[in-house]
C-alpha cells in the first residue's frame, strides 16, 4: 500500500487492533444468518470528501446487507474517515447522508472474510435546495431558498496530494539525502499547499574572538561578523510558488546578512560600482528572487530568471543547512548568489545538468564587456553518494579601478580585458548508517572539495610573471551522528592560495567594501595570500526545525589579515572615505598614496593604521530555526 492516505485510513479505522465497532444495529431479523464462532469478519473502510476534496465530518454512513439480514451505521470522523470492521462476508450496500448534501449511494460491495474493502464516497454540494411541496391554494407558495454552501478552502491552498512512498519520477526523491552538507535537514515542510511552500529562517549567534578587537569586528568571513555580542545573522521569510507548471521563489534577507552579503559585490554600489541606480540598495534585502516555468521533459526541465544561489564551494548560503557554521576559505571566498538565467534539465531522477547565463561572479551588475557562463552537473546515484561539478568562465569580472594601461609591477594592465575561469568539484560519501545503535554512532560521512581558477588577459597571467592571478584551494570534513541523529560532531578545515587576491575577502577597514577597496589591504595582481583553517563543531538537533550549535575555529594567514585588539575602525568611527588613508584624528587624508597621506596627516596625529594579525581563534555558539 503506497498511498499514505490509505495507511492513515487503516490506522484510524482500527483494523489492525480490532477496535472499530458499529454504533447502530437493526433488531433481530426473523431469519438470522447462522454464523459459526470460527467465521472471520470482513471490513469496509473509506473517506468522505466533498467536491473540493475536503473531508466531510459527522456524516451518517449506513451499510445494509444485500439479503436484508443485517444493517450497520457509523459516523465519519473529522478527517472524513468511516469504517465497518465486523461485516459478515457477502454483498453489502453503502449510503451516506449529512446536512447540506444529497444522499450518496455506493454500488453493491463484496465483503471478503479477513480482508478489508475500501470505498471512498464523494458528497456533491447542490446548487440550490429542492423546492418545497405545493401549498394549499389559499396560501402562497414560499420562495425557493438557496442552500447555504459548506465553506471550502480554495484549491491552491489545499495540501498537496500525497505522493508514493518511493518516488522514482521526481528528481532525487528516490532516497533520503537530508544527511548531506548543504541540504536542509527536515524531510518534509511543516506546512505546504498546492500553490505555496513556505521557507522561514532565523539564525542567532554569539561569537568570541581571542584577538579581542575593540570595535567587535571579525574580518575575512561570510558568516562571522561581530565579536563578544549576541547578533541576529539571518531573518528570512518567503518560499516557493508552484501552480500549473509556473514556478517562483522569493526569500528575503534581513539581519547581518542584509548588509554583509551585498558589500562583497564589487559590481554595484554607491562607491566605485558600475553605473548608476544603486543595485546594492535595490537587492539589499533579497536573498533569492526568481521566476520561471517547468516542462515535463524527461524527469523535468526548468528555466528560471532572477537571483538564485550558486552552491559553488559546496556549503549552502544558509547556515542551517550546513555541517559547520563557519566554512573554510574555498566556500567563504566563492559566490553565494548569481543574477541571471538558470536552466535545469533532469535527464534521469539521479542526474541534473544546470547551465547558467549570468551577469558575473557574485554580481548584481555586469562588470565589463562579457556576461558570465557556467553551470553545474549534479549526480546522486545512491543515497550514500553525491558528486557535484561546478564550472565558470568567460566573464570579465574585475572592476575597472585603474585607467587602461596602468603600470602594475612594471606591466601595463587593463582590468576590463581580464577574463576569469573557475572549477569547483565536490564529493560527499556516507560510509556508515545504523539507526538502531541506541546512544552510539548512527551515521558517519565525509566531504571533499577542490577548487582551481585563474584570471588572464589585459596584462594578467594565470601561472607566471609578476602579475599572475590564480586560485587553488581545498577543504575536507568528517561528521559523526549520535543517538539516532540527535547529536552530531564535525571536524574539518582547508586552505586557499590566491596570488592576486582577487577572491580574498576584503577586510571592512573604515567601512570598505569590494567596490570601494582600501589602501590598507590592496588586491593587485601578483600579491600573495595563503591561508588555512580548522574547525570543530557540535550540533544538538532535538527537532527537524531547530539546531543548537557550538564551534571552535582557528584560522591562519601568511599576511596580516584578521582584526587584532585595535580593530579596523578609525578613531571616532568611519569617515566615509574608505578608499583613502585616514589620519589619527579620524579625518581622511584625501589620498590613497601613503607618501601624500603622511604629509597630509602631519598635523592630524599622523597616518592611522588598522590592527591586523596573522591568526585568529574563535569560539561561538547559537541557535538556528527553519520552517
Amino acid at each position: 500500500m503506497k498511498n499514505r492516505k490509505w495507511l492513515h485510513v487503516l490506522a484510524v479505522s482500527g483494523l489492525t487492533t480490532g477496535l472499530a465497532m458499529p454504533i447502530l444495529q437493526a433488531a433481530e431479523p426473523a431469519a438470522p444468518v447462522r454464523v459459526s464462532p470460527q467465521t472471520s469478519y470482513g471490513a469496509i473502510v473509506g473517506v468522505l470528501t466533498d467536491s473540493a476534496k475536503l473531508p466531510v465530518a459527522r456524516a451518517t454512513v449506513t451499510a445494509v446487507r444485500a439479503d436484508g439480514t443485517a444493517i450497520r451505521a457509523t459516523v465519519s470522523g473529522a478527517d472524513g474517515v468511516y469504517s465497518f470492521a465486523d461485516l459478515t462476508p457477502g454483498a453489502w450496500s453503502i449510503s451516506a447522508t449529512v446536512d447540506g448534501y444529497p444522499e450518496a449511494v455506493a454500488p453493491e460491495l463484496t465483503v471478503v472474510a479477513s480482508k478489508s474493502t475500501r470505498y471512498d464516497i464523494a458528497m456533491n454540494i447542490p446548487a440550490t435546495a429542492p423546492a418545497p411541496a405545493a401549498a394549499p391554494a389559499a396560501a402562497p407558495a414560499p420562495a425557493v431558498v438557496a442552500a447555504t454552501p459548506v465553506p471550502t478552502i480554495p484549491l491552491g491552498l489545499q495540501a498537496p496530494e500525497p505522493g508514493p512512498e518511493v518516488d522514482n519520477e521526481t528528481p532525487f526523491a528516490f532516497a533520503d539525502f537530508t544527511w548531506m552538507n548543504a541540504t536542509p535537514r527536515n524531510k518534509a515542510p511543516a506546512f505546504d499547499t498546492k500553490f505555496f511552500t513556505p521557507d522561514i529562517r532565523l539564525d542567532v549567534n554569539y561569537m568570541w574572538d581571542n584577538n579581542h578587537p575593540q570595535d567587535h569586528t571579525i574580518v575575512g568571513a561570510t558568516e562571522s561578523f561581530r565579536s563578544g555580542e549576541f547578533q541576529v545573522e539571518q531573518i528570512s521569510f518567503g518560499g516557493d510558488l508552484h501552480w500549473e507548471n509556473v514556478r517562483g521563489r522569493i526569500l528575503t534577507m534581513f539581519g547581518l546578512f542584509g548588509t554583509t552579503t551585498p558589500r562583497n559585490d564589487a559590481s554595484s554600489g554607491n562607491i566605485g560600482g558600475v553605473g548608476q541606480w544603486d543595485l546594492q540598495d535595490a537587492y539589499k534585502y533579497v536573498s533569492e528572487a526568481n521566476a520561471g516555468y517547468h516542462w515535463d521533459v524527461n524527469h523535468g526541465l526548468n528555466v528560471d530568471a532572477g537571483i538564485f544561489v550558486s552552491y559553488i564551494g559546496l556549503f549552502s548560503y544558509y547556515n542551517f543547512d550546513n555541517w559547520t557554521y563557519q566554512p573554510s576559505y574555498v566556500s567563504s571566498n566563492t559566490p553565494w548568489f548569481f543574477n541571471g538565467v538558470r536552466i535545469q534539465w533532469f535527464p534521469t531522477n539521479k542526474l541534473k545538468i544546470e547551465p547558467w547565463i549570468i551577469n558575473g561572479w557574485q554580481s548584481y551588475a555586469r562588470f565589463n564587456g562579457h556576461l558570465g557562463f557556467g553551470g553545474q552537473i549534479l549526480w546522486q546515484p545512491t543515497e550514500s553518494f553525491k558528486l557535484v561539478l561546478n564550472n565558470y568562465g568567460v566573464g570579465e569580472d574585475n572592476l575597472q579601478n585603474y585607467p587602461p594601461g596602468e603600470l602594475i609591477n612594471g606591466v601595463p594592465v587593463n582590468f576590463a580585458k581580464t577574463s576569469r575561469f573557475h572549477t569547483d568539484d565536490s564529493i560527499e560519501v556516507k560510509y556508515y548508517d545504523n539507526h538502531n545503535n541506541g546512544n552510539g554512532i548512527s551515521k558517519m560521512a565525509f566531504t571533499f572539495t577542490a577548487d582551481a581558477g585563474c584570471q588572464y588577459g589585459g596584462g594578467i597571467t594565470c601561472t607566471h610573471g609578476v602579475n599572475k592571478s590564480n586560485f587553488l584551494g581545498a577543504m575536507a570534513y568528517n561528521r559523526w551522528w549520535f543517538h539516532n541523529d540527535l547529536y552530531a560532531i564535525t571536524v574539518g578545515g582547508g586552505f586557499m592560495n590566491n596570488p592576486g587576491r582577487y577572491l580574498t575577502l576584503l577586510p571592512p577597514i573604515n567601512g570598505a567594501s569590494a567596490s570601494s577597496g582600501t589602501p590598507y589591504f590592496t588586491e593587485n595582481p601578483g600579491q600573495g595570500a595563503f591561508m588555512y583553517d580548522a574547525t570543530l563543531n557540535f550540533q544538538y538537533m532535538p527537532k527537524d526545525w531547530i539546531t543548537w550549535w557550538s564551534e571552535m575555529g582557528y584560522r591562519h594567514s601568511n599576511i596580516p589579515y584578521f582584526a587584532g585588539t585595535g580593530g579596523v575602525t578609525p578613531p571616532y568611527g568611519n569617515n566615509g572615505s574608505p578608499g583613502d588613508f585616514t589620519c589619527n584624528s579620524g579625518s581622511s587624508s584625501g589620498t590613497n598614496s601613503l607618501t601624500q597621506a603622511t604629509a597630509a596627516c602631519a598635523g592630524n596625529g599622523g597616518v592611522w593604521f588598522p590592527d591586523l594579525r596573522d591568526e585568529e581563534f574563535k569560539i561561538s555558539f547559537g541557535v538556528m530555526v527553519k520552517f
